[in-house]
């Protein structure tokens, strides 16, 4: 089976959300909420630690309400790449902290 890629390029299959969630995995989603809140300056939950990727209907908290994944589902379209405005400003807000989404996404 190929890779789940999100809208901006992220590998879903390799999310520790989407394994916590695929898996039932409490531990880790107890692990995950740990990292992502010192890394990000928020208050993860662990039970907040459940998705199944950005173009499902179980979605982290974040990535529910991200502009990328909003902005592709109106314009109908797999993946940034698809977008004839690639690269765009919020676009290029994700590739500050990733740079590598920009060669995977060209």
């Amino acid at each position: 089976m190929g890779k789940m890629m999100a809208y901006c390029g992220l590998i879903c299959d390799e999310c520790n959300a989407y394994k916590a969630t695929i898996n039932n995995d409490d531990a880790l989603r107890k692990q995950t909420s740990e990292e992502w809140s010192k890394l990000y300056g928020a208050n993860v939950k662990a039970g907040d630690v459940n998705c199944l990727g950005c173009k499902s209907d179980v979605n982290f908290s974040y990535c529910g309400m991200c502009r990328i994944r909003a902005c592709n589902i109106k314009r109908n379209i797999s993946n940034c790449s698809e977008c004839d405005l690639f690269s765009c400003d919020k676009l290029e807000e994700v590739f500050n902290h990733a740079p590598e989404l920009r060669e995977r996404l060209r």
